[in-house]
């Protein structure tokens, strides 16, 4: 699964704004992903983080196409590598630009993001086309 479908961040968001005025919420978005090797296995399966640009190059390499779920806004693929399945869940800017029309409806204080030492350029992009940007300190 993504690692933030957004049926789930809205279902977060619009409870936790019943008990937090909106103006005080800041919506958390990640800038990565996982590849994850099947059959995936609770408790002992563990994921490789990746920044979206390296899970594009790697749909390159492995020579798969991107494939997107609307249901969850979120853009996967899957490959085969010795023999072992794997899926890949990271955002796009379509997924991106998804979340972020959350902060509007929801009339959010801002959204803040986790790694920011991912390659992710698509974000900034879609970022400055819907919102002015303010430095908090």
């Amino acid at each position: 699964m993504p690692v933030s479908p957004l049926p789930n961040v809205e279902e977060v968001i619009s409870y936790g704004v019943t008990e937090i005025p909106s103006q005080k919420v800041l919506m958390g978005m990640p800038l990565y992903g996982y590849d994850w090797q099947l059959p995936y296995v609770r408790g002992t399966t563990k994921a490789m983080s990746l920044s979206p640009q390296q899970a594009i190059a790697l749909a390159a390499d492995m020579g798969v196409d991107i494939e997107y779920d609307s249901e969850l806004e979120a853009p996967f693929f899957t490959y085969t590598q010795n023999g072992a399945e794997h899926i890949v869940w990271f955002e796009d800017a379509d997924s991106v630009e998804a979340k972020l029309s959350l902060i509007t409806k929801y009339n959010l204080a801002g959204v803040s993001f986790w790694n920011l030492t991912r390659d992710f350029p698509q974000n900034w992009l879609v970022l400055n086309s819907l919102f002015r940007i303010a430095k908090i300190s």
